[in-house]
Order: C-alpha cells, then structure tokens, then sequence
C-alpha cells in the first residue's frame, strides 16, 4: 500500500507540474518544485528521530508525508519578496510532521496522521501564516485526483469509507450553500464539494490512512461520517474560528485511537511449520495481551535488506483463536516467487522481534448464534477460517458450518488434520480426492464451483449466511455464483500475492485486482 500510496503522488506532482507549465493553473512550475524539494528534503529528518528513538526508519513513509504536504500547503515561488518565511514554514511543518510518529505515538502506535499535524501546528504559528490551501481542489485538477483516488481506495478496499465521506460531505456543502443565503447556483453548489473542497484528495490519501483508522468497517463509517461534519460545517472553538481539514482529521484520528489497539504490538518468533509444499504456519509469542476477534487480521512490518516494490509491511490473516494465550500464529502461501518480506519472514530464527502496526478486519461471524453457516475457502484463504473454527470449539459453541475447501492439489489442503480434529463437515474441490477422505469429508470432484455445484452439494446454500476467503479472482467468481444460488449475505476475505493453479477455481470470472491479506 506504500509504495501505491508513493506512486500515485508522485503522478499528481508529475501532472500539476505539466499543467503549471501549460498555465491551466495558477500555482507556478518553479513554486512547486521549490516546495516539494523543501518539503520531501526536510522529511528525512525522519531518519534523525528513528536514530534518536532507536527505531528502524521507513523511508516510504517519510516521502509520502513530505508529498501529502505539498499538497496541503500553497507553493511558494522562492523568487518573491518574503518567500524565505514560508519557505521555513514548510520545512518546520514536514519536521514537525516526522516528530509527531515518534513523539505522538502511544506504546509504539501512531495517534495522528503526520502530515495533517505538520499542516495543523504550522498554521498555530502566527509568523508563517495559515497558508495551508489544499490546492488540489480545481476543476483542471479533478479528473486525475478522483482517477487516482479511486485506485487507492479500491485497491486498498476503503470506497465505502471514502464514499460515505464524499457523500456526508456533498448533502451537507448542499444544505449550507444550497439554502443559504451564499447566491450560489445549483451547478455551483453541486460541484462545490470536488472544485472548491479538497474532498476527494482528503478521502483518498488522508483519511484512509491505515494506522490511524480504527479496526471495524462500522467505526470507520462512522469516523468517516464525524470527521466530514467537522470538514464541511462552520464553527468555532476557542481559538479556531473556522474548521480545517487537518483539525477535522486529527479529531477522527484521536476517535479511532480509543477504538482500536491503543499501543504497538512487539510479537517474538517462536517458529514454523510447513502446512503444504507451498505454505507454512508462522508462531510469535506477544510480548503484551493482543485484543482481536476470530477473523481479523494483523498488520506486521519486517524491516529487510534490498525489499522489493510490495514494501516492508504487509498484512496477514491470524490463524489462531483469541482464546489460546501466549500465541498467535498466521498462514502463508509462498508462491514460486515469493516476495522479499515473505523471504525474510520464513528466515527469522526463534527470538527474533516482529513489530506489528495494528489488528483489525470484519471478516467475523454473524452475531445471530442459530445462524447457519457456508465457509468457501480457496488455498490458504483457509486461515480465518481457522481461527473462527479454533474458537467456537474452545468457547464450547455448536454451530452449524459447512466448509468447502477449494486447492489445486490433495497436497495443498492446508490445516487438514486440525480440520479432521475439529469434526467439521468439509466438502473439498481438487484434482483428485483425498486418501483415505476422511469421516464428514466429501469430495465435490475437480470442477468448477458454480450456482448449481453449490445448489447440489449444499442444498440449504439459500438459507446459510456464506463467508468466502481466497485469491480476488475466486472470491468475486464465488460471489457471484452465491448470489445466483440464493444467498443474500456473503462476507468477503481476499488474499493477494498468490495464484492458485488449476484446481482451485470457481465459475469463470474475469481476474480482478485487489489489496487484502498477501497469501497469509
């Protein structure tokens, strides 16, 4: 996500520099290469505070703050009268900004977005003036903004959290201007919001921020929600007279602080066990209680020599229940080329210290107790799926599951014998059948999982609240042959980095891309 994050900034800087130069928009050419040169060059201040702190820097971090700024804050011509003034102001505010995740951190956790406490303390500072424009809101500017936007926000799987933003924010710019007294036209009030508001730049890049969400889809809609109120309605508090983008931000940030794991997780290897030719189970002992439900995820960073464009962090599914004490253990696929994270994941030795950034996910179970269950696994997107297993047995509750476990070979059924332990019934989709197939086993055959397959072998489907975790292409495949079968409620879980080969397949469906859980 970092390095999509770095990417797509670096397209607007590419394209508001075009249209500077083409005079389409007001900032000059030179006044934003000046500000981006001081802004990205000040931010490896980063690497001063990770040595202060002791703390492995991340340096794509440190370069998306300093870009985020440049969009915040009006680029200064270096040649006019007074410019050394907010020159200055722009390197305190991409210093400050780098502080913050050492010094506004809790137990390791960051509290703010750093670029909007940069943007936010600059501006409290009587001397450099409130200059922070959000220039990005401009007509010229919009179609690659909201191209770019929407690539971060699906891929990242937030639309419905940028959405609901975009959308609190138009009814409410709507409401102000559209009865007020303003004498703005109806076409003016309409596009308000994306020419005169930086909404979708705010929605896409800032909001979306993963450490500073909290971890359920429902808080993040309704964070979302509070902070467009306070980034659209006019008000005073002391000494703000007006709402501010950064000020709104830094209040849902401190909101979904106390929502979610309020410190940072330092998590000892303990060891590996190959599940399958092609994956393996990882165990860390947690240095402190970590909170999280059957079917989240945890975000972990391994920092490493020579990585690769996926980065440093990387987000897996836990595979262990929230029950078992001194453990928590994580699925992975290593495909034929592995990442270099995964490489260095599978070469820690026993003791070695793993940082992780922050659990979350709502991949959970419908609270409803009599509620019928249908688990559609494909590959290692078995792993949650473990962990919610693992905890209904130890909490002693009797559900009704179903599992159909879709893998390219009998030898890449993975947590088989724990399976077999749990007495649950699997329905398995490979190539050829396990031998011998185990007591409430059932082998579908090698074909492709459609509406009538599922209608066939799970008879009651309609009336199951289905759950599928796997490759993106499975997942939007079995989806929709769900859907076709009957199911109205169908709970998703994608895993990226992997690619099953023939066997683990569901009805034909054009490959999709997504960012989720990286095979694990």
């Amino acid at each position: 996500m970092y390095r999509l994050i770095l990417y797509t900034l670096i397209a607007l800087f590419v394209e508001t520099e075009l249209l500077s130069f083409l005079g389409v928009i007001s900032q000059q050419p030179l006044a934003i290469l000046a500000s981006g040169v001081v802004l990205v060059g000040f931010s490896y201040s980063n690497f001063i505070f990770a040595a202060i702190f002791r703390i492995k820097p991340h340096g794509d971090s440190a370069l998306i703050t300093g870009l985020l700024l440049l969009f915040i804050f009006e680029p200064v011509n270096p040649l006019a009268s007074g410019a050394w003034l907010q020159l200055v102001g722009l390197a305190v505010a991409s210093i400050v900004a780098q502080a913050s995740k050492y010094l506004l951190a809790w137990r390791g956790r960051h509290i703010f977005n750093a670029a909007a406490v940069g943007a936010f303390v600059v501006n409290l500072i009587t001397p450099f003036g409130d200059f922070a424009a959000w220039w990005l809101a401009s007509p010229w500017l919009l179609p690659v903004t909201l191209v770019l936007g929407f690539a971060v926000l699906y891929r990242t799987r937030r639309l419905l959290m940028g959405g609901t933003f975009v959308v609190v924010v138009f009814f409410l710019t709507f409401w102000i201007y559209g009865y007020g007294t303003a004498g703005y036209s109806l076409g003016q009030v309409l596009a308000l919001p994306f020419t005169s508001f930086s909404t979708i730049f705010f929605a896409a890049f800032m909001l979306s921020e993963p450490l500073t969400l909290p971890p359920r889809l429902w808080q993040q809609l309704v964070e979302a929600g509070i902070v467009a109120a306070i980034f659209t309605l006019p008000f005073s508090v002391g000494l703000f007279s007006t709402t501010t983008p950064q000020f709104a931000l830094l209040v849902g940030n401190l909101l979904a602080f106390f929502a979610g794991q309020r410190r940072g997780i330092r998590l000892d290897f303990l060891g590996r066990e190959k599940l399958t030719p092609t994956s393996w189970e990882l165990s860390f002992w947690p240095q402190r209680p970590v909170s999280f439900r059957a079917g989240q995820y945890m975000e972990i960073t391994i920092p490493h020599r020579r990585s690769d464009s996926r980065g440093l962090r990387r987000i897996f599914s836990i595979a262990s229940s929230p029950t078992e004490e001194g453990v928590i253990r994580f699925g992975l696929n290593t495909a034929e080329k592995s990442s270099s994270l995964k490489t260095a994941l599978l070469k820690l030795d026993p003791g070695e210290i793993v940082m992780a950034t922050s659990v979350g996910g709502g991949f959970t179970l419908p609270r409803d107790p009599e509620r019928r269950l249908l688990f559609v696994a494909g590959g290692i997107g078995i792993t949650p799926f473990m962990s919610h297993l693992e905890d209904l047995g130890a909490t002693g509750q009797d559900r009704d599951i179903v599992v159909v476990y879709s893998a390219s070979s009998t030898d890449e059924l993975a947590y088989s014998d724990r399976l077999k332990k749990l007495g649950v019934r699997v329905l398995v989709v490979a190539p050829t059948a396990p031998k011998p197939l185990p007591k409430q086993w059932t082998y579908l055959g090698a074909g492709n999982l459609d509406a009538e397959s599922l209608l066939k072998a799970v008879p009651d489907v309609a009336s199951r609240a289905a759950m599928v975790s796997g490759p993106p292409h499975f997942v939007h495949a079995l989806r929709l042959a769900l859907r076709r079968a009957g199911v109205h409620s169908v709970r998703t879980d994608f895993f990226t980095g992997y690619t099953p080969k023939s066997g683990a397949t569901a009805s034909t469906a054009p490959r999709k891309p997504a960012l989720a859980h990286s095979g694990g």
